[in-house]
């Protein structure tokens, strides 16, 4: 590779520089900065260049020749939700390859937050969006996908939209959670369930559901208790079946703020889980690792959702389309802890 010395003060360089110091040609490099794959060689050549000269892309310029933003929108209904955080990160991983930026919006969980994003979004004209929505409202979402503009629904699907999605199998996490829990001796089990209009909490419903048919516990409606996915949801649900006169030996939390909630409710009150109760929580974070007894939990693959997620958005922004929509749905696993007790 060719040695450069700017000197140009504070001058930005610029993709001559970076063919002067790779030693490959500006139509290769250009082609690289647009999206285009070039020979594994000649992109780590460039990308060497790139970091010595610390080149960076001119968004506008490159937007005008390839009537492309480079923007992807990000639209979540918490950005201080664990979950959310680590599929931006996944979504990011795979952008910042292709030098596209990202726009990240909180919907705050509520709709109408939701609907005046995405119109937002669209004024930013972003090549495509990734979108976490709020509840099984789906007009706006329909009237937005008309407007041609791709986007990839992750870990809620629309049941009435037709568009690409990146879920986790909800239904076999949540059931075998609950076979774990039956398998140490439980049968009465409480879960805190998440919102009835929203796609994935329905699905972690039906797993416990399916879990009990499957091995002839009957289901009882009082220990199903509904809460909204946010923070210190599901605080009234424990309290609810903790006072009940038969209350359940363990109790199952479908989402990580319900898990918090049920740890906070527990460690307040005296109740020592793994002991006085069983708990199972979803979403796995060191906390849970940490704590004593560590919790057992639903572990989704929260950065491949948004790896997933962005690699199919570039492909459908590229105009590949041979199959639509597509519906990954990635497989989670248990993560045991010591916060479930035999009780046979």
């Amino acid at each position: 590779m060719k040695r450069f010395n700017k000197g140009n003060g504070d001058k930005m360089s610029t993709i001559k520089d970076v063919a002067q110091v790779s030693g490959i040609s500006v139509g290769t490099i250009s082609r690289y900065l647009n999206g285009y794959n070039v020979k594994p060689e000649n992109q780590e050549k460039i990308e060497k260049a790139i970091e010595e000269l610390n080149y960076r892309v001119n968004p506008i310029a490159r937007g005008l020749k390839t009537n492309k933003s480079f923007t992807i929108g990000i639209i979540v209904p918490s950005i201080t939700d664990v979950f959310a955080n680590q599929v931006i990160e996944g979504v990011e991983d795979i952008l910042e390859r292709e030098n596209y930026s990202i726009i990240i919006c909180s919907s705050r969980n509520r709709l109408k937050t939701e609907k005046e994003k995405l119109s937002f979004l669209k004024e930013k004209r972003v090549d495509g969006i990734v979108m976490m929505p709020v509840s099984d409202e789906s007009k706006h979402v329909n009237e937005f996908i008309e407007e041609d503009i791709p986007l990839i629904l992750i870990d809620r699907l629309l049941e009435e939209v037709k568009c690409d999605g990146v879920v986790c199998d909800n239904v076999n996490g949540s059931y075998h959670a609950m076979e774990e829990l039956i398998r140490y001796g439980h049968r009465r089990i409480g879960i805190i369930a998440g919102p009835e209009n929203v796609y994935t909490a329905r699905e972690r419903l039906n797993g416990y559901k399916r879990s009990l048919n499957d091995y002839q516990i009957s289901i009882d409606e009082e220990l199903i208790q509904y809460a909204k996915y946010e923070k210190n949801g599901g605080l009234e649900g424990y309290e609810n079946l903790m006072n009940l006169s038969n209350p359940p030996t363990a109790i199952f939390a479908t989402n990580y703020e319900t898990t918090m909630t049920g740890i906070k409710y527990f460690m307040e009150r005296g109740i020592k889980i793994g002991e006085d109760i069983s708990f199972f929580g979803y979403d796995n974070t060191d906390i849970f690792q940490m704590l004593t007894p560590s919790i057992s939990t639903v572990v989704q693959p929260m950065n491949e959702i948004g790896e997933e997620a962005a690699k199919l958005l570039l492909s459908r922004i590229e105009g590949n389309f041979t199959i639509h929509p597509i519906i990954q749905r990635l497989k989670t696993r248990l993560l045991l802890g010591s916060s479930v007790k035999k009780i046979f």
